[in-house]
């Protein structure tokens, strides 16, 4: 007989009995659960019960295994109702056959005691007046001490039945008893429930980036009980990662960080099937990795890998969640393939690495893409639940300085479906070199009759003001979607390291600013030359 398992059908206590008949046992124990048609004071009509069924039989097989290694016992059995029951129908029925009277009753106690603390049962009370909501039935089960006093009065009796357990026997259960996931506080939430678990357990997410925004969004989706995630990521640990990355160890830097992230997934989920994709995504290798996923996560800091994942995804009809982060602020928005704006849409000219300030040159506070990455992963599931309050149609934004999060409402652009053909970057007709000019000292810049304008945020400005007069700071933001360059004028744009003016010198003049350039090296190469 299968020591655990489930039935939706009506229990039949003496066939179930037959089935534990042993020559060596000359004592029987059951115990059967029934349906009342009262619970604290209110009537009941009926129940009914669900549990996530693939863990349920696991973890029930375990506890009548334990049962017969603790009490010495000939066989056990517990069988336990599914589905809608009507009053005075059989819920739950163990039965345990033994050698002497007193090991089958403490074996049938232990078993339906355990069962009710650790099985994921839930169950719904129907009254006359509503229901009770999905409860677990951890709620109605004998505390772990119960279950150690049955222990204990066995372990003494052992000389009775021949059965000796040592210190250690008595301990590993417990142990074990945690060595599988338990996803009983959420799968009580209504909107969840045993059949959204199994959902969970069959889905794939592919999380691209396993920084700062894919440790925790990683994280909690390994934890929530997704079967499968892909993670793809070429960078190794470096110490300067550590704090928004507390998923990995100071000692392991140089190890390559999707190899340190699958080893801690695995650990905190032993169930999780994780695929490891040491690359870097990018326009020629984004469709075949992301191929096979249900949902794309989007946690890199590069915009050439946003968008060609966002290309991939708009072609293959995937949903993708991107996040991006500046210093204290960040960005969340979801792309549903047919049913809501793109990357492209809100952002429809191609960008370039260096529009936004990567952490090492505009630092970021550690806990900042930790938040975007959990609401990744928090949008993720949604996703894969269908919960309401999905974020479509809006771009999400958060200042996490002010606490302020603003919802941007955003259109699919007419032409959508020709972004993903529009892959390449634009091409300015100039080079590189062109638009990047050398001075020894802005004041020179302003001689040669250029518009030196500071693009630094007005941070970073009032902290570290650049030297020389008649210098305007206009933010990066600013000029590029709001103030414009002033027309016919040559004008020089300056940042910290001449990253940021040289990619918005760029951008500028790929819409028509052919007389913008880009002080080589930013201020800091200006700082060199003078202490020199």
């Amino acid at each position: 007989m299968t020591p655990f398992r489930f039935s939706k059908e009506p229990l039949e206590p003496a066939a179930l009995r037959a089935a534990l008949e042993s020559p060596a046992a000359g004592g029987y124990a059951s115990f059967e659960g029934w349906v009342r048609e009262h619970n604290e004071g209110r009537r009941v009509r009926r129940l009914e019960y669900e549990a996530f069924e693939a863990l349920a039989v696991k973890e029930g097989e375990r506890i009548v295994s334990e049962a017969i290694e603790r009490f010495g016992i000939e066989r056990a059995a517990c069988v336990h109702r599914l589905g809608a029951l009507e009053i005075g129908e059989t819920a739950v029925w163990v039965g345990v056959s033994a050698r002497h009277r007193h090991e089958a009753f403490l074996a049938c106690r232990y078993i339906i005691d355990a069962v009710k603390h650790r099985v994921p049962i839930w169950k719904k009370e129907h009254y006359l007046e509503g229901d009770s909501g999905w409860v677990n039935c951890e709620r109605c089960a004998a505390p772990p001490e119960a279950l150690r006093a049955a222990e204990t009065q066995a372990s003494a009796r052992g000389h009775d039945h021949g059965h000796q357990h040592g210190h250690a026997a008595h301990q590993e259960p417990a142990a074990r008893a945690v060595a599988d996931p338990d996803y009983s506080r959420q799968i009580v939430l209504p909107e969840v429930g045993a059949a959204g678990q199994a959902r969970l357990a069959r889905a794939a997410v592919l999380i691209v980036g396993c920084g700062g925004l894919g440790v925790p969004a990683m994280s909690y989706l390994a934890a929530a009980g997704i079967g499968r995630l892909g993670l793809v990521d070429a960078d190794v640990l470096e110490a300067s990662n550590l704090h928004r990355q507390p998923l990995y160890a100071l000692s392991e830097t140089g190890r390559p960080k999707v190899e340190l992230a699958a080893e801690r997934l695995r650990a905190l989920n032993p169930t999780l099937d994780v695929q490891i994709h040491p690359t870097r995504l990018d326009a020629r290798n984004a469709p075949s990795l992301i191929a096979g996923y249900d949902v794309i996560l989007d946690c890199t800091d590069t915009i050439a890998s946003k968008l060609a994942l966002n290309d991939a995804c708009v072609a293959s009809g995937q949903p993708a969640i991107f996040a991006s982060v500046y210093q204290y602020e960040g960005q969340l928005q979801v792309v549903r393939p047919g049913h809501g704006p793109c990357l492209r849409c809100v952002w429809p000219e191609t960008a370039r690495d260096g529009l936004v300030g990567a952490c090492a040159e505009a630092g970021v506070l550690g806990p900042v893409p930790g938040v975007l990455g959990t609401l990744q992963a928090l949008e993720a599931l949604k996703v894969l639940l269908d919960l309401p309050g999905q974020l479509t149609d809006a771009l999400l934004m958060v200042d996490l300085l002010t606490l302020n999060v603003t919802r941007l409402r955003a259109r699919r652009a007419p032409d959508c479906p020709e972004h993903t053909r529009r892959g390449a970057p634009h091409s300015e007709g100039v080079s590189g070199a062109s638009v990047e000019v050398e001075f020894d000292s802005l004041e020179a810049a302003l001689e040669a009759g250029f518009v030196v304008i500071d693009i630094r945020e007005p941070a970073e400005c009032s902290r570290d003001p650049a030297p020389g007069r008649a210098v305007s700071a206009i933010p990066m933001a600013q000029l590029l979607y709001g103030a414009q360059p002033p027309p016919a004028q040559r004008c020089l744009l300056v940042c910290a390291a001449g990253v940021r003016s040289l990619a918005a010198a760029h951008e500028l003049r790929a819409r028509g600013h052919a007389h913008v350039f880009s002080l080589r090296g930013g201020l800091a190469a200006l700082a060199r030359a003078t202490t020199a």
